[in-house]
């Protein structure tokens, strides 16, 4: 037998013979460490013949990789062990620890609903700045300076004379300013208005407005959007009536209000949306900005409307306070998990 041979097996037998880690780990540096025996012949390679080099070679690496192989073994059944022994403690009857399932904020619930019937329906999502100048807001559409929305009362004016955009529609105007027609988009985003916080008035709240503008749009195409939108959100038996009103960016405006049996005041007509075919001062301006005749008003025509969506939650859920919203309460929102 080579005495590569026998160092292998007195290795092999000392390494099964350790009887802990640190036994071991001395097996290991006795045979493999730097001055270990087996690497004692890797130095010893250099004084062979060059016939006795191959074979030795050879036979120096199968038992440097047996070796090797051995004490790695050893050492994951020592592992094995501890884990074992570790887990010998824990007492596997006694409950784990809970964790909370966390859930979307109930208006970020209703957003995400609104938004996907209305990509089904073929709308495009559109964004645009918080703060805007009057002219977006306003002047674009058709809003006159002594309208009472442009008072301060109403309105978050800032120093330099920009404000709070209180509505989205600023978003309509801008994306009628970038792109040709047809365009079919909504704008979900927050709006500011100096209102009196309390039960039902925020001086932040959300809305989703929607535009869409092509050849030969009329009323019944705006109905049909908006009656299919609230029976997809209340339920199929949500009934969809349609008021007069008057807005100065939409002509004919009408109000939208449904009456549900889903809904906990089923039997009462609940106002929820503002909508109107698009006023043809409306094109003029965006036209007059854009320095074309892309939105002839001779040959397109359109409708808008606007959604709450912090009234539309509050319907939906039956919430009796929009301060329930901002407020954090964990009472409260464990209920839309």
């Amino acid at each position: 037998m080579h005495p590569l041979e026998q160092l292998r097996d007195g290795a092999l037998h000392e390494i099964e013979s350790a009887s802990d880690a640190q036994s071991l780990e001395a097996a290991r540096v006795k045979y493999l460490g730097r001055s270990g025996s087996i690497s004692a012949w890797g130095e010893q390679m250099k004084t062979l013949g060059k016939d006795e080099k191959p074979m030795v070679g050879k036979l120096l690496n199968q038992v440097r990789n047996t070796v090797t192989a051995a004490i790695e073994e050893r050492a994951q059944k020592f592992r094995t062990e501890r884990e074992s022994d570790a887990l010998a403690n824990v007492d596997i009857s006694l409950p784990g620890t809970p964790h909370e399932r966390g859930s979307l904020h109930p208006l970020t619930q209703m957003w995400e609903r609104s938004i996907e019937i209305f990509r089904r329906m073929g709308f495009a999502l559109a964004d645009g700045p918080d703060i805007e100048d009057e002219w977006h807001c306003f002047d674009a559409l058709n809003t006159p300076p002594e309208h009472p929305a442009r008072n301060e009362q109403d309105t978050f004016y800032l120093p330099d004379g920009r404000l709070l955009r209180t509505h989205t529609s600023t978003v309509q105007i801008r994306t009628m300013q970038s792109a040709p027609p047809p365009i079919r988009v909504i704008a979900p985003g927050a709006a500011y208005r100096r209102d009196e916080l309390d039960a039902t008035h925020s001086p932040q709240f959300h809305q989703i407005e929607g535009l869409y503008v092509d050849e030969n749009v009329s009323v019944a195409d705006l109905k049909g959007t908006l009656e299919f939108f609230m029976r997809e959100l209340f339920g199929p038996d949500t009934a969809v009536q349609f008021r007069p009103h008057f807005f100065p960016f939409t002509e004919p405006s009408l109000e939208v209000y449904v009456k549900s049996k889903a809904l906990k005041k089923g039997e009462q007509w609940i106002e929820v949306a503002g909508s109107g075919v698009v006023h043809p001062a409306v094109f003029e301006a965006v036209n007059k900005a854009r320095g074309d005749n892309a939105y002839d008003p001779g040959k397109w025509s359109g409708y808008a409307f606007g959604l709450g969506m912090d009234r539309l939650a509050m319907i939906l859920f039956d919430i009796p306070d929009i301060r329930l919203f901002a407020q954090n309460d964990l009472r409260f929102l464990k209920q839309f998990v």
